[in-house]
Formats: structure tokens, sequence, C-alpha cells
């Protein structure tokens, strides 16, 4: 399956936490809105950020050792959406400079809010189509 997803993660205390090449960085406590995409197994691509053993390769990585997956939202889509989704998330929420967009022209792929429930309703605002959910609480 190919298609786009937003992991939403909570972080359950204020931290300074090295993220790859773009260096230390502060995260506070909250909830935090992932956006990606996957060309090609998306399945895999979301099971390996919630596995926690894994080789630190992507920015979502290092947060995700010291955070934790709550929820996945993911749609099937034949072409990358993951920046339309991150500049509607960008309306909303606090970005996070430079995270998870190295690829791309965007500011950010990561949001943050005190709030769950308002991260999931605007983030599955972005959405077309048919969205499937994975509640990992």
């Amino acid at each position: 399956m190919k298609g786009s997803y937003i992991l939403l993660i909570e972080l359950s205390r204020d931290m300074e936490i090295q993220i790859g090449k773009l260096g230390r960085m502060e995260f506070r406590k909250g909830f935090y809105a992932y956006v990606g995409s996957a060309m090609n197994n998306l399945e895999k691509r979301v099971e390996r950020h919630i596995r926690k053993e894994k080789r630190l390769f992507w920015h979502i990585d290092y947060l995700l050792e010291n955070a934790e997956v709550k929820e996945v939202i993911y749609t099937e889509s034949g072409k990358r959406e993951e920046c339309k989704l991150a500049k509607n998330l960008g309306k909303y929420f606090t970005s996070i400079r430079n995270f998870g967009s190295s690829d791309c022209k965007c500011g950010s792929h990561l949001f943050f809010s005190n709030n769950l429930e308002d991260l999931r309703s605007k983030a599955t605002m972005g959405f077309k189509g048919k969205i499937l959910r994975k509640n990992l609480l």
C-alpha cells in the first residue's frame, strides 16, 4: 500500500534530545503529530516507527526513542501528500523547525499541542478519501 500517515505521539516529560544532524533540541511535555508518506510499503514504514528496536535514521527515530506513538492515522494514495498535510497542521499548531522536512521545502513535519483531541481532529481535516486509524493505547 502507498500513502500518507500521521503519527500521534506523546512525550511524558520535557526533554532535550539529540536529533541526528539537527543537533540537540528542546521538546515540551505533550503531544506531537508527525507527518510522513511511504510510496512503497506504508504498513512496514508505520510498523518500523512503532518498533522500539531499530537503527536511528530519520529525525523521528530519535524522538521516538523517548516518546510513545499513541495513534496512527493513514490513508492510501498514489502520490505524496505529506507536505499538504504538514501545511494544514501548521495553521493550527506550533511546528518544530526543520524536523522531518530535509527532503522538501516545508518548514517542518512535526507539530506540538497540549491537547491530543485537538491534534487528532485537526490532523484528520487534511486527509481526503478513506481515513484509517490504528489506536495503540
